[in-house]
C-alpha cells in the first residue's frame, strides 16, 4: 500500500519462547558459574568481547546492576556483510541480580541497525519454586525486521538460526562453568544475608572451596556426589517410587493454570525432542490458549498434534486447534468414551478392535476391512452412529498413548493401524459407504491429526487400487507417507510384519500365534436396517445432514426426482432399497422443467402422517413422447432388494426419476391366484411402498475413474449377496441384490 507516495514496507514480526529449564544446582553456585562468561567465552566462538558500560550496587549488596556492550561475530554471508559495512554486530545487555530475592534478570537489545531491526531478548534465572536447592531459567525473545536492503528473509533465518543456537549451547555453556567450579573444589557459595558485607559478587577466579566453617551451616549445597546421583536417578523417576511426586508435578501440568510453565525436562520425557523454534511455538501456542480460551485447556500433547500438522505455523495451527475444540465442545467429544455405549449390531459385525502394541510401544489397532458388511453398518445404524463409534476409538487411542508414555518411559503419541484386506470386494466400493468413509475421514483428519503413527496395509486384492483412488485425496499427504501397503502374502518375508510387530502377538488369522479377539464379522441382517427416520430420531447428531432420503410410494402416486444437466456427458448414479413392498424404476428426459414439486393428497391414501415424502412432478397434461420421453426400460424391483446403476445423459435437460407402485399383472393361465400373487397381495395391501434413496451426478471423467469398475464386477459384488442379477442397456447399468 501506500501514502502519500511514500511505499510502506510490511513490518515482519517474530517471537520465541523457551521452556523452563533446570539447573539442579542452588541459584548462587549457578551465578557463579555464569559470571565466569565474561568477559568473552571460547564456548561461543561469535561472542568476541564485552565491555562494562555502567555498574552499580545498593548500599546493603543485595542488588546488582551491570550494563554490558558486546561484540558479535554473526555468521552471515560475507556479502550482506559488506552490503550492512559491519563486521561485529553490538548488542546492549543490562543484568539486575537481586541477591535478597535470588533473581537475576537479564535484558539485552540490539545497538547495530536499531532503525532496520530491532531484536530485543530478556532472561531470568529464579529458585526453583519446589525445590529452593534448584534454579530455573526462561528466555524470551522478539524480532522486528522493518527493512534490510532486501534481505530480511535472510535476516530472520539468521536470526532464527541464532536464537536455536543460544537456546542449545546456554544450558551446556552453564553446566560446564558448574564442572569446572566443582573440579576446582567451589561446590558451595552461601546465601546473601542482611548482614554480609557482599557490596559485589565475588570474582569468579577468587571463589574457593568451601571454607570449614561454612560446611555446617544450613544454607543448602549441593555436592558432586549429590548432582551425580541426581542425573543419574532423573531417568528413572517414572519408575520408581521415589520420583513420584515429581513426575505428579509435572502432570499437573496437563491440568492447564495461567500460572503453570513448561520444563525442558518434562518436555523431553512427556513429548519428545524438540527444536528450540518448536518448543517455542509450543509454549506460545498453550499460553495464547491460557489467555484467551474459555473452557477446558487440551494436553499438551494435543496442542502439539495440532502444530505438527501445520509444520508448526503457529497461526494455522492456532485456527484448526481452535475449530476442533468448538467442535469437541459442541458434541461433548471429552465425555465420549464415559457416554458412548456401542450397539449390540457394533459389537456383532463392526470387525475392529485394539490388540496389544507394536516395536516402538505404540497401541495397535487392527481393523478386518475386508470382513467387513460397511454397506449394512451404514444402514443398521447411520452414518451418525458409526461416524461416533470411530470417534470413541480414536479417543481409546489418545488414552492408550498416554497409558504407554508412562508405561515405557518415554513419548509416544500415536498409534499403529494394521488393516487386513482379506476378502475386499467390489461391495465394499458401494459409493454411499464410500462417501460415508469419506466424511468420516473428514473429520478425523481435522480432529484427530497426527495420531497415525503407521498405517499396515495387508492382503491387498485387485480392487484396492480403487478403493485408493477415491479415498487418497482426503487424506493428509503427511498421513499418506505413513503407509505401508503389502500385497498377497508378501507381509510375512523380509521387511514384512515382523519388522513393525512382535512374532508373539501377530494374530492368528495372519498366521501367528497370538488369538485375537476382533470380531470376524459378517452380513449385517437386513431385519436390523432402519429408515432414515428412524435414524433421524436419535439423539446422536454429528452431523447436520444424511446420505439418504425416503420416500412413499402409493398406488398411482409416485414419487419423482428431478435432476437438471448441463454436460451432455454427464453420469447419473443412484442406490436404492425397496423398504416395503414392489416397485417400478424409471428414468426420463424433458427439454423443459417441470412444475414445482406438488405434494399428493395424503387423504386421497388413508395416510395422515406428516412425515410422508412423496412428490410428483410429471404434469397430468404431459404427454410421454412428446412433452418427455422415457430413456431407460423400466426395471420391475421386489421388496427387500437393493439396487444401484448409473446413466450416462446423451442430452443437457431435465432428467426424472420416478419410483411407481408396482400393479400385478393378472392370472390368464388359470382362475386360481398364485401363492406368490396371494403373499404379494397381503403385503401391499395398503397400496403402499417405501424406498431408501441416494443419488449423485458424476462428470464422466470422474466416473470412468471410479465407477464403471463397479460396472463391470458383478461377480465382484456378488460374493457378500445372496443372490445377484442385472439389467444391463446401452447407456446404463443397474445392479440388484437381494
Amino acid at each position: 500500500m501506500t501514502v502519500v507516495g511514500v511505499t510502506v514496507t510490511p513490518i515482519m514480526v517474530q517471537k520465541y519462547q523457551s521452556p523452563v529449564r533446570v539447573y539442579k544446582h542452588p541459584f548462587e553456585l549457578v551465578m557463579a558459574a555464569y559470571e565466569r562468561r565474561f568477559p568473552t567465552c571460547h564456548l561461543i566462538p561469535m561472542f568476541v568481547n564485552s565491555d562494562v558500560v555502567n555498574e552499580e550496587t545498593s548500599e546493603d549488596g543485595s542488588t546488582h546492576r551491570i550494563e554490558r556492550r558486546c561484540a558479535l561475530d554473526v555468521d552471515a554471508p560475507r556479502l550482506l556483510k559488506r552490503i550492512a559495512g559491519v563486521d561485529y554486530v553490538y548488542f546492549i545487555q543490562k543484568n539486575t541480580l537481586n541477591r535478597k530475592e535470588r533473581t537475576l534478570h537479564i535484558e539485552s537489545h540490539n545497538e547495530t541497525f536499531s532503525n532496520r531491526v530491532v531484536v530485543h531478548e530478556t532472561c531470568c534465572y529464579s529458585v526453583h519454586p519446589e525445590n529452593e536447592g534448584w534454579t530455573c531459567f526462561e528466555q524470551t525473545a522478539s524480532l522486528d525486521i522493518k527493512s534490510f536492503f532486501g534481505f530480511e528473509s535472510t535476516v530472520e533465518k539468521i536470526a532464527m538460526k541464532q536464537y536455536a543456537s543460544s537456546i542449545n549451547k546456554g544450558k551446556e555453556i552453564i553446566e560446564f562453568y558448574l564442572r569446572e567450579l566443582e573440579n576446582e573444589g567451589v561446590t558451595h557459595v552461601p546465601r546473601w544475608t542482611c548482614s554480609s558485607i557482599c557490596p559485589a559478587l565475588p570474582a569468579p577466579n577468587s571463589l574457593s572451596a568451601t571454607p570449614p566453617e561454612l560446611q555446617h551451616t544450613s544454607t543448602p549445597a549441593v555436592s558432586a556426589s549429590q548432582t551425580a546421583d541426581t542425573k543419574d536417578g532423573a531417568s528413572q523417576d517414572a519408575k520408581q517410587d521415589s520420583g513420584a511426586p515429581q513426575a505428579d508435578s509435572l502432570l499437573e501440568i496437563l491440568a492447564g493454570t495461567p500460572e503453570d510453565k513448561l520444563d525442558a525436562d518434562y518436555i523431553k520425557r512427556y513429548l519428545g525432542d524438540l527444536t528450540p523454534l518448536q518448543e517455542s511455538c509450543l509454549i506460545r501456542l498453550r499460553k495464547w490458549l491460557q489467555e484467551t480460551h474459555k473452557g477446558k485447556i487440551p494436553k499438551d500433547e494435543h496442542i502439539l498434534r495440532f502444530l505438527r500438522a501445520r509444520d508448526f505455523n503457529m497461526d494455522k495451527a492456532r485456527e484448526i486447534l481452535c475449530q476442533s475444540l468448538t467442535w469437541r465442545k459442541q458434541h461433548q467429544v471429552d465425555y465420549l468414551l464415559e457416554t458412548w455405549n456401542p450397539p449390540q449390531v457394533l459389537q456383532d459385525y463392526y470387525t475392529g478392535g485394539w490388540h496389544h502394541h507394536d516395536r516402538d510401544g505404540r497401541p495397535l489397532y487392527i481393523l478386518r476391512l475386508g470382513h467387513m458388511d460397511t454397506k449394512g453398518l451404514v444402514r443398521a445404524l447411520g452414518e451418525e452412529s458409526l461416524l461416533r463409534h470411530v470417534l470413541s476409538i480414536n479417543e481409546e487411542g489418545l488414552r492408550r498413548c498416554e497409558e504407554n508414555t508412562k508405561v515405557f518411559g518415554r513419548p509416544i503419541s500415536c498409534w499403529t493401524c494394521l488393516v487386513d484386506l482379506e476378502g475386499l470386494n467390489m461391495r465394499h466400493l458401494w459409493r454411499p459407504g464410500v462417501k460415508a468413509l469419506l466424511r468420516i475421514i473428514e473429520v478425523v483428519e481435522a480432529n484427530y491429526p497426527e495420531t497415525l503413527g503407521r498405517l499396515l496395509i495387508l492382503r491387498a486384492p485387485r480392487v484396492f487400487p480403487v478403493l485408493w483412488t477415491l479415498v487418497s485425496p482426503f487424506i493428509d499427504e503427511n498421513t499418506r507417507k505413513k503407509f505401508l501397503i503389502y500385497a498377497g502374502n508378501d507381509y510375512q518375508g523380509p521387511g514384512g510384519l515382523v519388522d513393525y510387530i512382535d512374532k508373539e502377538i501377530i494374530p492368528d488369522f495372519l498366521g501367528g500365534e497370538c488369538m485375537c479377539e476382533v470380531p470376524e464379522g459378517g452380513l449385517v441382517p437386513k431385519s436390523m436396517y432402519r429408515t432414515p427416520e428412524e435414524l433421524e430420531n436419535e439423539d446422536v447428531r454429528l452431523w447436520t445432514e444424511t446420505i439418504y432420503q425416503s420416500a412413499s410410494i402409493f398406488k398411482g402416486a409416485p414419487h419423482e426426482l428431478v435432476i437438471e444437466i448441463i454436460d451432455a456427458a454427464s453420469v447419473i448414479t443412484w442406490d436404492f432399497d425397496v423398504c416395503k413392498g414392489d416397485i417400478v424404476f424409471n428414468i426420463y428426459h424433458s427439454k423443459r422443467a417441470p412444475q414445482p414439486p406438488r405434494k399428493d393428497p395424503l387423504g386421497t391414501h388413508g395416510i395422515t402422517s406428516p412425515g410422508v415424502n412423496n412428490v410428483q412432478l410429471i404434469d397430468k397434461s404431459w404427454t410421454l413422447g412428446q412433452d418427455y420421453s422415457m430413456v431407460e426400460s423400466p426395471l420391475t424391483c421386489k421388496e427387500g432388494e437393493s439396487v444401484q446403476g448409473s446413466h450416462i445423459t446423451r442430452w443437457p435437460g431435465f432428467y426424472i426419476l420416478q419410483w411407481k407402485f408396482h400393479n400385478m399383472p393378472a392370472c390368464s393361465a388359470t382362475n386360481l391366484p398364485r401363492v406368490d400373487d396371494v403373499l404379494a397381495t397381503l403385503q401391499v395391501s395398503s397400496h403402499k411402498c417405501k424406498v431408501m434413496f441416494y443419488t449423485e451426478v458424476l462428470g464422466s471423467e470422474d466416473f470412468r475413474g471410479s465407477m464403471t469398475s463397479l460396472e463391470s464386477s458383478h461377480s465382484g459384488f456378488s460374493q457378500l449377496s445372496a443372490a445377484t442379477t442385472s439389467s444391463n442397456h446401452s447407456q446404463s447399468s443397474s445392479m440388484i441384490s437381494r
